[in-house]
């Protein structure tokens, strides 16, 4: 299998590293063959790498305007940062009031870095300071009032010429004067890290005590960087040993490192000779991205602003899309960009855009575009045209409207699951009567699920909530209001004007019905809507039924929790013994939540590994043995709530992962060749046709997986192997399969992205 893409990369993610550039790979490589001696020698060979270091030293201070103090070489800037803040602390322990209370601050957007860095060293050192973030403002500003009543108790203060999510950069002269008035003592390092080459810089002129830069955020290798450290700050070594940079920093020195980083010097000292572009012109490159990402995604929104910013960073969300979302977009197109800081894994939002105060789904949902000076006219140009490509091949599966131009939109027939957060909205169109019905809506979805009806030409048939929600308000209002405006039903929007067969009320979506079933237990107006063909009684329904929206009645790991006023245990135990008996033990079952990334489940795969459901089902418990279970269930809630409120407690032991097998892209191939396998591409409809393949894959979107496995309930023994982009995706969908009975279902580890 092979990825036969022919567009090559675009790279917008400078702020979180660059290639090296190609005259400064070509200085390290010399260094290694020619000038590899040890700058501590005495010979020839030694006195020229030496001479290459101090070079290397003059034009780092000539670059920062550092024509006093020290410039020492480091790895990098985490070790500038560990420099500043050991140096800092250990002179102020020496005259600490025992009787005082102090403090160390920092940006409330800094990078982690640095408040870990302070709390580290303050607890290791023993001086107990109280580790303050300084707030900042809308526009990422520090917050100077709050520097004025903190700094004259504060020991150390943090900050950052520029952030390197947003790009937004500190007036670092005003800081200055605000720091120096409240307290001429206090010792001040700024992060500079995305400032070189970005902005000009003076720090000699300036009360900077300290500031750390890293080489790779501007072409030059991962391994290299220097802090600079004025000429009357405290300063104490954190290598010691053999005594090299003048017993600043010991250990042999990264000639290499500094040949290539020397060359990045050169380039910013001399314009003529640089590839680097000018400011004003970065500037128009800015401006181009963004004239472009305003036509192709006219819901788009700044999170911050170019007033204050360098002209290299543009950070945006775009209005019901994840950042995930939006970064496998780009990287179907071959456009590498990135969610917040790449420092961190894992991480759902960012948490300097929080700090800005920023609404919750902006800062769910930034993107990160970043481009170094090196970039060019063409490099734009390219990134420009295939945003705009990007955005039409959302058009093809009707994510976002082109003009109400639906002629060729892929048709859309079944189940289809969107999620925001760990929320669930369920959407059901039947494509032969063009009807739909929605499940749960989210607000945060309302334009996607707007959009879709409008594209796909869908009569809306309903819209409902299974419950009351806790956690979130409905988004059903402003669809019902657009596309059902007269159409009466109760609080939870089932319809009026349903039908009624075996004392159940049902409404019809084609040849289907979808039948309402009151549970309640997790609130007292909690129902189950199960979508089913016609059945003669209550009896059949579980051979006709295909999917069950019990929202969260019954959670994948849990049961819904009754601990709430609305709630009732013993009204839970008799909905799911109800719900047992209309849908049987392996019809699909569709939550309102979805903590664990595990899309649906059913009754068997969850008796077998929840005790207090399994007993409850096969009668071993009573109602009151139920009661007391279900509360010491909901008990484990109080530890996993933060700010969000949790609608079913989860265990460790109940959502044990499973074992997968991985396929590497020589085993597939082998497979392919010689084994009946089946490739199920699950990237979705956009990404697909933005990045064709040579196999023969069949695209099963991540959306539609409940839909897909819903289908092949009688292939479960078929050997499929998921693949996505980079194999995350492929893999929580295979535990997802296996944990249903799928027993051959494996993964290619590693996506499409190890492909080439």
């Amino acid at each position: 299998m092979k990825n036969t893409s022919p567009l090559s990369q675009i790279y917008l993610d400078a702020n979180a590293t660059t290639p090296v550039l190609p005259q400064a790979a070509a200085a390290a490589v010399n260094s290694m063959k020619v000038l590899f001696g040890n700058p501590s020698s005495s010979h020839i060979t030694g006195l020229k790498a030496k001479d290459l270091m101090e070079q290397t030293r003059a034009n780092a201070r000539k670059v920062i305007g550092a024509d006093t103090g020290n410039v020492i070489f480091t790895s990098g800037a985490t070790e500038g940062i560990q420099t500043a803040i050991i140096s800092a602390l250990v002179e102020a322990k020496k005259s600490l009031d025992s009787d005082k209370q102090y403090s160390l601050l920092y940006g409330a957007t800094e990078h982690k870095a640095v408040p870990e860095s302070l709390k580290h060293w303050n607890q290791i050192l023993g001086i107990n300071a109280d580790i303050k973030a300084i707030p900042v403002d809308g526009m990422g500003n520090l917050d100077k009032q709050f520097i004025e009543q903190e700094a004259p108790s504060a020991l150390m203060i943090c900050t950052m010429a520029v952030n390197n999510e947003t790009g937004v950069y500190q007036d670092l002269l005003a800081l200055e004067q605000v720091i120096r008035h409240a307290n001429k003592h206090i010792f001040w390092m700024v992060d500079c890290v995305q400032a070189l080459g970005k902005t000009p810089l003076n720090l000699a002129e300036t009360t900077i005590d300290y500031a750390p830069f890293s080489g790779h955020k501007l072409y030059a290798p991962k391994g290299i960087g220097f802090v600079y450290i004025r000429q009357s700050a405290p300063f104490t070594p954190i290598i010691a040993g053999g005594g090299q940079e003048s017993g600043l920093r010991s250990g042999t020195e990264n000639l290499p490192g500094m040949a290539a980083i020397n060359v990045i010097f050169e380039m910013l000292l001399n314009e003529q000779d640089s590839v680097f572009a000018s400011l004003d012109t970065l500037r128009g490159y800015q401006t181009q991205l963004v004239n472009t990402l305003n036509t192709a995604f006219p819901e788009v929104v700044y999170n911050h602003s170019v007033e204050n910013s360098v002209p290299t960073t543009i950070n945006f969300a775009i209005s019901g899309f994840s950042s995930k979302e939006i970064m496998d977009l780009f990287d179907a197109a071959n456009i590498r960009v990135s969610s917040g800081s790449a420092c961190s894994s894992k991480v759902t939002r960012s948490f300097v855009l929080d700090a800005m105060g920023l609404p919750a789904w902006q800062s769910e949902s930034a993107i990160r575009l970043s481009f170094g000076p090196a970039i060019t006219q063409t490099e734009v140009d390219q990134a420009c045209q295939r945003i705009t490509s990007a955005a039409k091949a959302l058009t093809h599966s009707c994510m976002i409207l082109d003009n109400g131009e639906i002629d060729e939109k892929q048709p859309l027939n079944g189940l289809v699951q969107l999620r925001f957060g760990s929320n669930c909205t369920w959407v059901y169109a039947d494509q032969q009567s063009k009807q739909a019905f929605i499940i749960d809506p989210l607000p945060e979805l309302n334009d996607r699920l707007d959009t879709l009806l409008q594209c796909q030409q869908l009569e809306l048939v309903a819209v409902i909530d299974t419950h009351g929600h806790a956690d979130h308000q409905s988004g059903r209002t402003f669809l019902a209001d657009k596309h059902l405006p007269t159409q009466q039903t109760d609080a939870l929007g089932w319809p009026q004007a349903c039908l009624q067969h075996s004392q159940l009320q049902y409404i019809e979506i084609g040849h289907q019905w979808l039948v309402k079933v009151a549970t309640p237990g997790h609130t007292d107006d909690s129902m189950t809507l199960l979508l089913c063909s016609p059945f003669k009684d209550k009896n059949d329904i579980k051979q006709q039924c295909q999917f069950a929206f019990c929202g969260d009645t019954v959670l994948m790991g849990s049961l819904g929790r009754t601990n709430f006023d609305s709630s009732s245990a013993t009204d839970m135990f008799s909905s799911l013994k109800l719900i047992h008996s209309l849908i049987g033990s392996d019809t699909l079952i569709c939550a309102s939540h979805d903590y664990n990334n595990e899309f649906t489940t059913h009754l068997s795969a969850e008796c077998q590994r929840n005790p207090l459901l399994r007993n409850t089902l096969n009668g071993q418990l009573d109602v009151y043995e139920f009661e007391k279970l279900k509360a010491d269930l909901d008990s484990h809630l109080c530890d996993q709530t933060g700010s969000e409120i949790m609608c079913g407690a989860l265990t460790d032991s109940q959502l044990a992962g499973q074992a997968i097998v991985e396929y590497n892209h020589q085993s597939l191939n082998y497979a392919l060749a010689n084994d009946e396998v089946t490739l199920i591409d699950i990237r979705e409809p956009h990404e697909y046709a933005l990045q064709h393949t040579e196999d023969s894959s069949e695209n099963v979107p991540l959306t539609r997986l409940v839909q897909f496995i819903q289908q092949q309930q009688q292939q479960k023994h078929r050997k499929w192997v998921l693949v996505c982009r980079s194999g995350s995706r492929s893999f929580v969908a295979a535990q997802a399969m296996h944990r249903l009975g799928f027993d051959n279902v494996a993964h290619l580890k590693g996506g499409y992205a190890l492909s080439s």
